[in-house]
C-alpha cells in the first residue's frame, strides 16, 4: 500500500508540474519544476527506488540506498530552482 501512495504522489506531482508550467516563461518553468522536484519527487522516488531495490536484492540494509537518492534528487531540484531565480530574461529584439 505504501508503494501505491509515494507512486500517487510522485504522479499527481508529474501533472501538477505539467499543469503549471504551462503557458510560463522558461524561467517560470525552471522554477516549478524545481520546487515540485525538491518536494515530490526527492523523498517519495528516492522511497520508491530504495524499498524497490531492496526487496529485489532481499536484503533490508540495501533500501539505506534512500538516504543517498534523497540528497540527490534535492540537490537536482535545488540547481533546477536556482536556475530559474537568476535566469536573466531575454530582451525582445
Amino acid at each position: 500500500m505504501a508503494f501505491v501512495v509515494a507512486l500517487l504522489i510522485v504522479l499527481v506531482g508529474l501533472i501538477a508540474a505539467f499543469q503549471l508550467s504551462e503557458g510560463r516563461s522558461e524561467k517560470g518553468r525552471y522554477i516549478v519544476w524545481g520546487i515540485i522536484t525538491m518536494i515530490a519527487f526527492a523523498p517519495f522516488l528516492s522511497f520508491l527506488i530504495g524499498l524497490t531495490y531492496g526487496m529485489t536484492v532481499r536484503n533490508g540494509w540495501t533500501a539505506t540506498i534512500m538516504m543517498f537518492l534523497f540528497p540527490l534528487i534535492f540537490v537536482i531540484g535545488l540547481i533546477i530552482l536556482l536556475l530559474g531565480i537568476y535566469k536573466n530574461k531575454e530582451e525582445d529584439r
